[in-house]
């Protein structure tokens, strides 16, 4: 359990990384006045937020999956 939480914060962080890099990149690229420049804004701050949450979901699927038992693979007659 410990590697996967490992992995998947490693991963996710990579992921804030990568928006924080593309949001800094195209700041110098396109200019503050256009269009085109203000959905890119939105679509990095959306990102860089939805990471945090994607985080947290799957810290709590870990630790929550310790919780459950083994789920048996029979299913049960029908009527």
């Amino acid at each position: 359990m410990k590697t996967g939480l490992i992995l998947l914060i490693v991963g996710h962080l990579n992921f804030i990384t990568g928006a924080l890099v593309h949001g800094t990149v195209l700041r110098f690229v396109l200019t503050a006045r256009d269009a085109t420049s203000l959905h890119y804004g939105v679509t990095n701050s959306a990102s860089v937020l939805a990471a945090p949450l994607t985080i947290s979901c799957g810290v709590s699927a870990l630790l929550l999956s310790r919780y459950l038992g083994p789920a048996a693979l029979v299913s049960t007659p029908g009527p």
